[in-house]
């Protein structure tokens, strides 16, 4: 790989000088060997974060958009998304990367005339050179879709619209209850809201940049494996639609238990977990702060307080050192020294309620990070694997860096026994129930 410095454009078209390694990585397909083209750009705060990865496909190859490849050539892998300094290494994900690329190619010839399949990678990609350089990406369209018509979709719609009435292009509600008339929804037709759409058909999501899942479907089943699952069904006759309308879209869940659901979405969507994501804890972590810095006064201590975990009784709080740019992103950290003023403030926290509107105002703020590409670290629900020993394969409140090709995790904490005791209990438990779903 040879490294040289050159200007990264990013989503936002904003601008920013980076060292990038260019090369070749060796694969083979079908018995016969490819040097597949790659770029890989290195961050500021790399190696504490991960890098950005790309194709770079001559005039003569398309991209075989899958699980790993969005359109735009953005390569997803689970060692960018698990990203743990000082564990994780460009030459280990390099590693993965021909690993999966091996069994699912990610460029492919043009069809001509003389080319029956256009899916059949090109044979002589094995002797290509890389053309430096490259134009501005285009500005993507800021689309937002929330599915589901009841109370928290409704919050979420008006949230939304405030919070980012600057930055988005169209909203779509879906609606798909029957009885959406007795509702909220025949008055957003009504008033006409600005940039706002109201429709019955998933195709109306098509496009969109971010889409919110919102939708429950409760069912009167005595067990609770069995009203669970009920989601999952409705899951399963809607999330795969939206993936396959909205390919680059960054899906974010707030129907519950949202730790399950956000699992279920990732696997029945097929898109990187990056780009899967759950509200979880977002809205407690917001009350921490704001009790610690305006109730309790502890703006000087200079940390930021994060409530992970689970979204149940076993979500617990950390501390992390305020990050004063974006892309430079620490690991969090504890202290002895604060944690009898973050218990007091987590005391107080369990007096809130989670209502519809509160958590349309933290889906709104979760929105607003990722149209904005803001970096902004927000705690909510992402593929936990991997996190501070974590082998199992579940969902949990983490801090993520949002941007607008999704999430970010960052790197683990030495956490107490009772909060680790915590983590690891919610995920062995999350864990076995989802061995008992039908996904």
């Amino acid at each position: 790989m040879m490294p040289n410095v050159d200007t990264y454009t990013f989503t936002d078209s904003s601008q920013k000088d980076l060292l990038k390694l260019v090369g070749n990585i060796p694969v083979r397909y079908q018995g016969r060997s490819y040097n597949l083209p790659i770029l890989i750009w290195l961050l500021d705060s790399f190696p504490f974060t991960p890098p950005i990865c790309q194709l770079r496909p001559t005039p003569n190859m398309v991209i075989r958009e899958g699980r790993h490849v969005d359109a735009r050539g953005r390569i997803y892998l689970p060692a960018l998304h698990n990203w743990d300094h000082p564990k994780s290494s460009v030459n280990s994900l390099i590693k993965e990367m021909i690993a999966k690329f091996e069994e699912d190619p990610p460029l492919a010839s043009k069809p001509s005339p003389s080319t029956e399949d256009p899916t059949e990678l090109l044979a002589f990609v094995s002797n290509l050179k890389i053309t430096e350089g490259g134009g501005k990406l285009e500005r993507q369209v800021n689309k937002v879709t929330v599915v589901g018509g009841g109370d928290l979709g409704m919050a979420s719609v008006l949230s939304i619209l405030a919070k980012s009435k600057d930055s988005i292009d169209k909203l779509v509600l879906v609606d798909l209850s029957e009885a959406s008339a007795k509702g909220g929804t025949m008055d957003l037709e009504m008033f006409h809201l600005p940039n706002l759409e109201v429709s019955k058909d998933l195709a109306s999501s098509v496009g969109s940049k971010i889409v919110v899942m919102t939708a429950n479907a409760w069912s009167n089943e005595q067990s609770y494996v069995s009203v669970v699952q009920t989601n999952v069904d409705l899951y399963r006759g809607i999330i795969p639609s939206l993936a396959r309308l909205s390919p680059n879209a960054v899906m974010l869940i707030a129907s519950q238990p949202v730790d399950i659901m956000t699992y279920v979405a990732w696997k029945q969507s097929g898109l990187p977990p990056s780009r899967v994501i759950g509200a979880g804890c977002n809205l407690d972590s917001e009350r921490l702060n704001y009790i610690l810095n305006v109730e309790l006064m502890a703006q000087s201590i200079g940390k930021l307080a994060f409530v992970i975990g689970e979204l149940s009784d076993n979500k617990v709080a950390v501390w992390t050192p305020m990050v004063p740019v974006p892309n430079s992103h620490s690991a969090l950290v504890t202290s002895d020294a604060t944690k009898p003023l973050i218990d007091r403030a987590f005391d107080k926290l369990k007096e809130k309620g989670q209502r519809s509107w509160s958590v349309g105002l933290s889906i709104a703020d979760v929105t607003h990070s990722i149209l904005e590409d803001k970096g902004k670290i927000h705690s909510v629900s992402t593929l936990a694997q991997g996190w501070c020993g974590i082998g199992a394969e579940v969902f949990l409140s983490l801090p993520c860096a949002l941007g607008g090709t999704g999430s970010a995790r960052l790197a683990g904490v030495a956490l107490g026994p009772e909060e680790d005791t915590k983590l690891r209990e919610s995920a062995m438990t999350l864990s076995n129930f989802l061995l008992q779903l039908r996904i």
